[in-house]
């Protein structure tokens, strides 16, 4: 999980750990490509607006990459803008979860991708 905000980051952690799943995060979009490299994870859940690399920067860089290529991505956003979502899905984003968000909600496309 990718996310530059760290009460969020730590929040998503932890509904993500007590549902049983391994977690691994990153505070930017350098360190995100770098983890997802390294640990090749069943999804990648990435903020779009951080400093640095952004969102679509972390997406084009796993994209290109044989080992990450085929990684499910998912962005969340605080973003609710249409043309948001449509550029993050043409991209290759397999889904696209708005702040806030209902735990429900994450925790079925998380389920959906990731098993």
């Amino acid at each position: 999980m990718i996310e530059d905000e760290a009460p969020i980051r730590a929040n998503l952690e932890r509904l993500l750990l007590a549902e049983g799943y391994a977690v691994v995060t990153a505070a930017d979009g350098e360190a995100g490509v770098a983890a997802a490299r390294e640990h090749r994870p069943a999804l990648v859940i990435c903020d779009i607006v951080m400093p640095g690399v952004d969102g679509y920067g972390v997406l084009a860089a796993l994209r290109a990459d044989a080992a990450t290529t085929a990684i499910p991505f998912v962005f969340l956003t605080a973003s609710a803008d249409r043309d948001d979502r449509g550029r993050g899905l043409a991209s290759g984003a397999r889904d696209y979860i708005t702040k806030p968000f209902k735990l429900a909600e994450l925790m079925a496309v998380v389920r959906r991708l990731a098993g």
